[in-house]
């Protein structure tokens, strides 16, 4: 892997790298200068670019999430209920992940080092999300049939090694190396977040869809969590096909690209998301205290915080060669 990134490096050091790491696919204009400084990056959420709507439709909803979070701390007492601590994990993922979302857009444009680095964060930031989501879905969402099944007692370690997958293969899919092309690497990114979603969705996919009978958990919820699937599918989309960017090249630069259009579906389908687990946590909490895995703060808070310890273990990793490879270059300017 070292070995892939000083490759990267020496790459980076060449002028013609710069069109295309800071050019996306079918956008034409409103390009940042790529030498932007942390001042200009910050005015320029006020200026009319290609990365104004990617930033702000990530930055609002941080504080929404944000909210959701502090009221469920101030209203439920999460110190005293056990049973409400995967919905806590589960906000503050989903406070961190728009938030790692836009300032990664935003300051993306300080140098080719800096970009790359940002969207390490970022893809850290999602791998969390997603952990996030399998945290409250072994707690709330899993179908009565399925519950203290051994999958179910296998499904956190499981959510967990997917989350170090994820972002190991997002970020090295950064690294650009020679022989590989553009769509190989949003390839490698499609699949490094498409998998984890795929893995985590496995008891809801087969409960909303599959499950028939007795212990098939049919309640009001299951149509919150179509709601959010279809987002889902829809966020996943348009970040592979670069719709509708694609078909009319330069029309799209600056309003309804395939990317603000990303982040706008991801934050709702997030919102369906949480609204289906509180009301699946709210119908179903006598049953399963009764018949569920206990939640303790080991399977809970301790399993997101050994995923943010390692997620940052691996962007330092990738980080380090390229703050270092700077330093040698202009420390002595």
């Amino acid at each position: 892997m070292l070995r892939n990134i000083e490759l990267f490096i020496s790459m980076c050091s060449n002028q013609s790298t710069f069109k295309p790491v800071f050019h996306e696919e079918s956008i034409i204009y409103g390009y940042r200068h790529p030498r932007s400084s942390a001042t200009d990056c910050v005015l320029s959420l006020f200026q009319l670019t290609n990365e104004t709507l990617n930033i702000w439709t990530h930055f609002l909803p941080t504080w929404y999430f944000l909210w959701k979070l502090v009221t469920v701390i101030l209203m439920q007492t999460v110190w005293l209920d056990s049973f409400t601590w995967p919905l806590v994990v589960f906000l503050f993922s989903c406070c961190v992940y728009p938030l790692a979302s836009s300032c990664a857009h935003t300051f993306s444009t300080m140098s080719v080092r800096a970009r790359h680095i940002c969207f390490f964060f970022d893809y850290a930031a999602l791998s969390f999300y997603s952990l996030g989501s399998a945290i409250i879905y072994s707690a709330y969402v899993f179908p009565d049939r399925w519950v203290n099944s051994f999958f179910h007692r296998c499904y956190m370690p499981i959510a967990v090694v997917n989350t170090v997958v994820c972002t190991s293969i997002a970020c090295y899919s950064r690294l650009g190396l020679p022989f590989l092309q553009y769509n190989h690497d949003t390839i490698k990114r499609v699949f490094a977040f498409a998998y984890p979603y795929l893995f985590d969705n496995i008891p809801l996919f087969y409960r909303v869809f599959l499950c028939e009978g007795d212990g098939c958990t049919a309640n009001d919820t299951n149509l919150l969590h179509y709601y959010h699937i279809t987002l889902a599918f829809l966020t996943g989309f348009l970040f592979a096909t670069h719709l509708p960017e694609r078909l009319a090249p330069g029309s799209f630069d600056y309003i309804g690209h395939s990317h603000q259009l990303f982040h706008v579906c991801g934050v709702l389908g997030t919102h369906f998301q949480m609204k289906a687990a509180e009301r699946d946590m709210a119908l179903r909490r006598p049953w399963l205290l009764q018949n569920s895995i206990p939640i303790t703060l080991s399977n809970s808070a301790g399993v997101a915080l050994l995923s943010v310890v390692v997620n940052l273990i691996i962007v330092i990793s990738y980080s380090l060669p390229l703050l270092c490879d700077s330093k040698k270059k202009f420390g002595k300017s």
